[in-house]
């Protein structure tokens, strides 16, 4: 029996742009472009392209959203981006993420969202004073090792292809929010319970059957594991001091029953003490 209702809302909200969450890469075109349409010509898309490198060497943003790019602009090698703090490269039409960004030393938000990347180099290392990195709306099937030794605050990685999280995720002790909705994960490893910042969990619409206990272990505000395939609450989650928001429904819950999931988080959390 499915779990009917809302027990919270906590669904998070994708971080560039208003796209309905669900289908991976909903409107985003990562073949050979049309070329049809009304557009501006080459020229002025060009003159545009060299504005915003010439904004970002004065002014540590790089702001190249929405441009249909294939690769990083040739013509950035013309000015000094090394000051680079913020690169919002989302919307276009990249394969992995750009060597070139690799080299921002001093980058420390990386906005990626609905590209079409299949893969994450190891020269992203170089970033370590990256805090915040959104690659969610891209073809990943994997998150490499390497970038769980990034000191990541926020990682949003929804709507790809993952299919399981790496162990090595309990390395990122720093990471306040992990958005890793709309995928094809099957299982959490147990390291996540050494996220000891962790306030922000989204696991929504993936293949998970059951949650890890170490989960009770965090000081978690919002947890959102709705449109799974869930039977039970484990009962050490009584143990969720902190927690504001659950969001659990579309799961196949048994314990706690639905008749109790759809009262609210203080009938749940007074069943699992009982249980207990």
């Amino acid at each position: 029996m499915a779990a009917a209702g809302l027990v919270a809302v906590a669904t998070a909200p994708e971080y560039s742009g208003p796209v309905a969450s669900g289908g991976n890469l909903s409107g985003v075109n990562c073949g050979p472009s049309s070329g049809t349409g009304p557009g501006p010509g080459p020229g002025s898309w060009s003159r545009s392209l060299d504005r915003a490198l010439e904004e970002a060497a004065v002014t540590g943003v790089l702001s190249l959203s929405g441009r249909k790019l294939r690769e990083f602009p040739r013509g950035a090698a013309n000015h000094d981006l090394t000051d680079t703090t913020r690169a919002d490269l989302s919307r276009n039409r990249l394969s992995e993420i750009p060597i070139e960004a690799c080299h921002f030393v001093s980058l420390e938000n990386l906005n990626l969202y609905q590209n079409c990347i299949r893969y994450i180099p190891e020269a992203i290392l170089n970033l370590q004073a990256l805090t915040f990195l959104n690659i969610s709306r891209n073809q990943l099937s994997t998150l490499p090792v390497h970038l769980c030794n990034l000191p990541l605050k926020v990682l949003i990685a929804s709507n790809n292809k993952l299919v399981s999280l790496p162990e090595e995720i309990g390395h990122l002790r720093h990471l306040t929010e992990l958005d890793v909705s709309c995928n094809e994960i099957q299982t959490i490893p147990s390291q996540i319970g050494n996220l000891e910042a962790l306030r922000d969990l989204n696991v929504r619409r993936n293949h998970l059957v059951r949650l890890p206990e170490e989960l009770a272990e965090l000081p978690l505000i919002r947890l959102d594991f709705s449109c799974n395939k869930i039977t039970a609450i484990p009962v050490c989650y009584r143990n969720l001091r902190h927690l504001q928001m659950i969001t659990l429904d579309n799961n196949p819950l048994q314990s706690p029953p639905a008749q109790i999931c759809i009262k609210g988080k203080i009938h749940i959390f007074k069943y699992l003490n009982i249980q207990a």
